[in-house]
């Protein structure tokens, strides 16, 4: 994952970028930060744009069918 975040305030959210996305800085690709309870999700294209949390088990389960 690729770190990505926002310059200015530090309470901001620190983006990650998969590894797997479109190379370089190509913004085709979901990021996520992680916060102390949950874990936001947005659309890199789209950055102001809509975004969701999940709970961390919630985000265990989804990434757990990935892990051997």
């Amino acid at each position: 994952m690729n770190r990505v975040t926002s310059a200015g305030d530090p309470t901001e959210l620190a983006w990650f970028k998969s590894s797997y996305s479109s190379g370089g800085d190509e913004p085709d690709c979901v990021e996520i930060a992680i916060a102390p309870h949950t874990i936001h999700v947005r659309d890199s294209k789209t950055i102001d744009g809509p975004r969701f949390t999940v709970s961390g088990e919630a985000w265990s389960a989804f990434l757990a069918p990935l892990t051997p």
